[in-house]
């Protein structure tokens, strides 16, 4: 075993990469609030494992949605289990951004030269809303239906490009086959690798910058 670590050793730095992870210094003002964003991560990554779990069995179509996600809940080994964690880190997910959000702007962590930081977090914010909405959609209940149509009629009092923007979010005029291809696809292809590297980034910036003083 000595072995094999001394020759990823020599090729990729482990310790010394191990050593900046370890010693980098935590200022003394430093709280339980500061964690809120690390909880947002968490939340994050026990979003893919689950609803990666849950592409095996769900069918984005509007004859079987329903019914494939009834079959995740009762037939499945412990698919209700995996359906309800994904359902409530969704909420808690959420919660813990709006949270940090109020931190960071009540602690001034937006100030200079934190910026950009700060925009790659609205950024975040937006794609953690258009996964809650898209995802919302996808069990194609009584819910998730009319919570779709509105949410996809709101642009639509928008003059000239309302009607157009409409049916490019539905697929076609009306809710239907069109719109759940659509979500599903935002929700599990198009919307977790731009959040994963906004996120990245928004860690990058945190680790070269720091934690922002207090006020």
């Amino acid at each position: 075993m000595g072995k094999v670590y001394d020759w990823f050793e020599e090729r990729l730095e482990i310790q010394a990469i191990a050593d900046d992870t370890t010693s980098k210094y935590v200022p003394p003002h430093v709280n339980i609030f500061y964690c809120l964003g690390g909880i947002t991560l968490t939340c994050f990554l026990v979003q893919v494992a689950t609803g990666f779990a849950m592409t095996f069995y769900y069918r984005p179509t509007v004859t079987e949605a329903f019914s494939s996600v009834q079959y995740i809940m009762t037939e499945v080994n412990f698919g209700w289990l995996i359906r309800s964690v994904h359902r409530w880190s969704a909420s808690m997910m959420v919660s813990m951004m709006i949270l940090h959000i109020f931190r960071v702007y009540l602690t001034g962590g937006f100030k200079k030269p934190r910026e950009l930081t700060w925009v790659t977090g609205v950024v975040l914010a937006v794609l953690t809303v258009s996964f809650g909405v898209t995802g919302y959609s996808l069990p194609w209940d009584q819910i998730g239906y009319w919570a779709v149509k509105i949410v996809t009629g709101v642009p639509e009092a928008i003059p000239i490009i309302g009607s157009p923007l409409v049916e490019l979010l539905r697929g076609s005029v009306s809710v239907g086959q069109s719109t759940l291809t659509r979500f599903y696809s935002l929700h599990t292809f198009v919307l977790p690798l731009p959040t994963a590297i906004v996120m990245l980034m928004h860690f990058l910036m945190i680790r070269k910058q720091g934690i922002s003083g207090p006020l």
